[in-house]
C-alpha cells in the first residue's frame, strides 16, 4: 500500500473488535450500493458480484506460504510484506508447492499505522467488484490481531518493476496494452453508479499477469466518490508523492478526476522510462513533471526525452498523441481534465497507429533511380 503521505492513527485492540463486529466480508456499516454503467459493464466485462470470499485460519495461510518463509516473499510496501502460495483451485485450501494454483498473500507489519483501514476498504472494494482489469480477490484473514488478503497471482509483477528495474525493456505494443488495460479498470471504478475513486495510482499498483494483461492492485486508499451534486470529498491527504494531484495535495479535496492527473504521470513514466519522483537525479530533473512538461507539446523535443530503451522502435505519431493526452491530464484544473473514457478512447486510437522501420535502398535500387544525366559512360 505504498509510500503513503500521511497514516491513520492506532486503533486500540478494543475498538478494532468492534469495528469487525459491525463489518463483513463485502460491506462496512455505512456503505452505499455500487452499480456500474452498462456500456462498460458490456464492453469489458465488469460488473458488482455479491461478496464470495473465503475466510482462512491464520494457520491456513501459515501452511499455504510455508509458514511465511522468507524466501516466498514476492514483494513489500507499507500494509506489510506479499507471499507466495499455493492452494487448491476448487477448495482453497492449502496446497503444496506447483499444486493447485498460486496465489499472493498479504500479511500485515507488526508495526504498520495503515492496518485496519485499509485491510477493510481492499476488502470492501475488491470483495464485490469483478472486472478483467482489477485483481481478484480470493478471502482474507483477521487472526491474532494481523491482517491477511489473499489474491490471485499475477505473474509478470508490477509495472513500476518492468520499467525501472527489468533488464529486458517492454516493448512500445506492450506498453500500449498495459497502459489500455489500466485505462479499462480505471474508467470501470469511475462510471460505477456511485464512482470509486482510487486515490493511489501509480505504476507499483499496476500488476501484470502471464500474458503482460494489466490488472489495478490495493484498494486501501479508495474511496465513495462524491454525493448529493458534490464534486469532490474532503479526506485526509494520503498517497505518494509525485502522483497525487495539485489540488488534494493542497485543500485534501478529492474529485474523480485527481485519479486523472496520475494516470497521467504513470503514461508519462512509461514514455520515459523515468520514475514520478526520483531524488537521486539532478534538483531540476528530480520531479518527472515538472522536467518534462515542456517537452511534451513539440515532436523533437519529445523524441529527446523518449525512453532510450524503446531504440526509436515506436511510431512517433502515436507517442505525439499520447503526450498531448498527457498534458491534458496534468492540468490543474480537475474540470479541465479529461475523463477516463475519453482517455481510453485516445489510447486505442494511439494503439492502431503501428511503427514502420525506415528501409534503408540498396546501391543497385539507388541507382536504378538515378536520373540518366547522373549515369557516366565511357562514351562521355
Amino acid at each position: 500500500m505504498g509510500n503513503c503521505l500521511a497514516n491513520p492513527n492506532h486503533d486500540s485492540k478494543k475498538k478494532r473488535k468492534q469495528q469487525n463486529n459491525n463489518s463483513s466480508a463485502g460491506a462496512d456499516g455505512d456503505e452505499r450500493r455500487v452499480g456500474v454503467g452498462a456500456a462498460n459493464k458490456e464492453k469489458y466485462g465488469g460488473k458488482i458480484v455479491t461478496p464470495n470470499l473465503k475466510m482462512f485460519t491464520l494457520d491456513e495461510l501459515k501452511s499455504v506460504t510455508r509458514n511465511f518463509r522468507p524466501d516466498t516473499v514476492l514483494g513489500e510496501g507499507g500494509f506489510g510484506r506479499v507471499f507466495k502460495g499455493w492452494i487448491d483451485k476448487n477448495t482453497y485450501k492449502p496446497s503444496k508447492v506447483g499444486v493447485g494454483i498460486p496465489v499472493a498473500v498479504k500479511k500485515s507489519s507488526a508495526d504498520s499505522l495503515q492496518g485496519l483501514q485499509e485491510w477493510q476498504s481492499e476488502v470492501k472494494f475488491l470483495g464485490k467488484f469483478s472486472h478483467p482489469n482489477l485483481v481478484k480477490l480470493l478471502g482474507f484473514c483477521w487472526e491474532e490481531d494481523q491482517f491477511l488478503l489473499v489474491y490471485e497471482y499475477m505473474q509478470k509483477g508490477s509495472l513500476e518493476s518492468h520499467i525501472f528495474r527489468s533488464p529486458e525493456p517492454l516493448s512500445w505494443d506492450i506498453r500500449m496494452k498495459i497502459a489500455i488495460g489500466a485505462a479499462r479498470g480505471l474508467d470501470f471504478l469511475h462510471t460505477s453508479e456511485k464512482s470509486v475513486i482510487y486515490r493511489d495510482f501509480k505504476s507499483s499498483n499496476i500488476l501484470l499477469d502471464g500474458d503482460f494483461n494489466a490488472k489495478l492492485s490495493d484498494f486501501g486508499l479508495a474511496k465513495l466518490g462524491p454525493v448529493n451534486g458534490r464534486s469532490h470529498v474532503t479526506t485526509r491527504i494520503m498517497g505518494t508523492y509525485g502522483y497525487a494531484a495539485p489540488e488534494y495535495m493542497a485543500t485534501g479535496h478529492l474529485y474523480v478526476k485527481s485519479d486523472v492527473y496520475g494516470f497521467g504521470v504513470v503514461l508519462l513514466e512509461m514514455l520515459t522510462g523515468l520514475i514520478a519522483l526520483d531524488t537521486n537525479r539532478p534538483t531540476n530533473e528530480m520531479n518527472l513533471v515538472d522536467y518534462t512538461k515542456g517537452s511534451l507539446h513539440d515532436k523533437k523535443k519529445l523524441k529527446k526525452i523518449m525512453d532510450q530503451r524503446l531504440d526509436q522502435q515506436y511510431p512517433l505519431a502515436a507517442a505525439f498523441l499520447i503526450a498531448q493526452v498527457i498534458l491534458q491530464c496534468l492540468e490543474a484544473d480537475p474540470k479541465n481534465r479529461p475523463s477516463m473514457e475519453q482517455v481510453l478512447e485516445t489510447l486505442e486510437k494511439a494503439q492502431t497507429i503501428k511503427y514502420k522501420p525506415k528501409v534503408k535502398k540498396s546501391r543497385s535500387a539507388q541507382s536504378k533511380n538515378m536520373r540518366p544525366n547522373e549515369h557516366s559512360t565511357d562514351k562521355q
